[in-house]
């Protein structure tokens, strides 16, 4: 088109890596949620807020950014523990829809909480001094702070990786996802499998909500909108698929850059154009399995 550049285009595709990063860190974490317990977290965007809010309670209180990444997600993710463990588990075997269900008025309760203690108004969430300004990438200048989302959530990817293929715990936890029931044939303390997915799960999205919050700031309701958009990416990949999580997360990011710099207007919509062309094609997304959601 008149008036874009090849430079342009590779900037704004910078552009949709890091936006697909935080989508990647969200899909990865209500994947494995689906995949192992077949819950449909709705909480997840709640949690994803929490992780932004919590970074700015630990930044208060004399904690670095540096610190924060790895605290925060540790943070939420005992909270989520706590969810799973006296709230969820009760559910499980009941249908798909009672945690559904649960975790949506739960993501309620969160928000509420959020806005009795810091006010219904977002806060500034200021991106730390080493990451300021931009950085050459050899076809211009690009945000330091993106490129270091991306890299941060490949990072992230690679330790999920190891943890997953090269430890007994996450031997189970891939069994698990594919067939539960094996896991309990073999006498394992599923309970406790659930548990600590659960825990991951919702630890991503703090990490998420962290990584997000330089870019547009801390607010109660920022988990509403990115909650619809991490179903599309979840969908789009297959519920319950890591690798599409991934694959699909980076994809939207892609599309929702390049259709803001072609189409400002029809940005948003065409996540959802891409969750309906994938659906007519290929109804369990990219990697999910036929039947799951039975």
């Amino acid at each position: 088109m008149e008036g874009l550049s090849l430079d342009l285009v590779v900037l704004q595709l910078f552009t949709g890596l890091a936006l697909g990063a935080i989508y990647v860190l969200l899909a990865l974490g209500m994947s494995l949620l689906f995949g192992m317990l077949t819950v449909v977290n709705f909480a997840h965007g709640a949690f994803y807020m929490l992780g932004a809010y919590v970074g700015i309670m630990l930044l208060g209180v004399g904690f670095n950014f540096w610190l924060c990444l790895l605290f925060v997600p540790l943070v939420v993710g005992s909270v989520g523990l706590l969810c799973e463990r006296f709230l969820i588990r009760r559910l499980y075997g009941r249908g798909i829809d009672y945690p559904l269900l649960l975790t949506f008025g739960l993501s309620y309760i969160m928000v509420e909480c959020v806005r009795i203690v810091f006010g219904t108004t977002g806060l500034q969430f200021d991106t730390p001094d080493a990451l300021v300004g931009a950085t050459d990438i050899g076809i211009g200048y690009f945000p330091t702070y993106r490129l270091f989302v991306i890299a941060v959530t490949f990072v992230v990817l690679g330790l999920l990786w190891l943890f997953l293929e090269r430890t007994p715990y996450g031997l189970i936890i891939r069994a698990g996802a594919r067939d539960p029931q094996i896991v309990r044939i073999l006498g394992i303390d599923v309970a406790r499998v659930w548990l600590v997915v659960f825990g991951i799960g919702t630890g991503l999205a703090a990490l998420a909500g962290l990584l997000a919050a330089p870019l547009q700031g801390a607010s109660p309701e920022m988990g509403n909108s990115i909650l619809a958009e991490a179903f599309v990416v979840t969908v789009v990949g297959g519920m319950g698929s890591l690798v599409g999580a991934v694959i699909a997360g980076l994809l939207v990011g892609v599309v929702v850059a390049m259709t803001s710099l072609l189409a400002p207007e029809m940005a948003q919509v065409s996540i959802f154009a891409l969750m309906a062309v994938v659906l007519l094609i290929r109804p369990q997304g990219f990697f999910g399995r036929a039947g799951l959601m039975s």
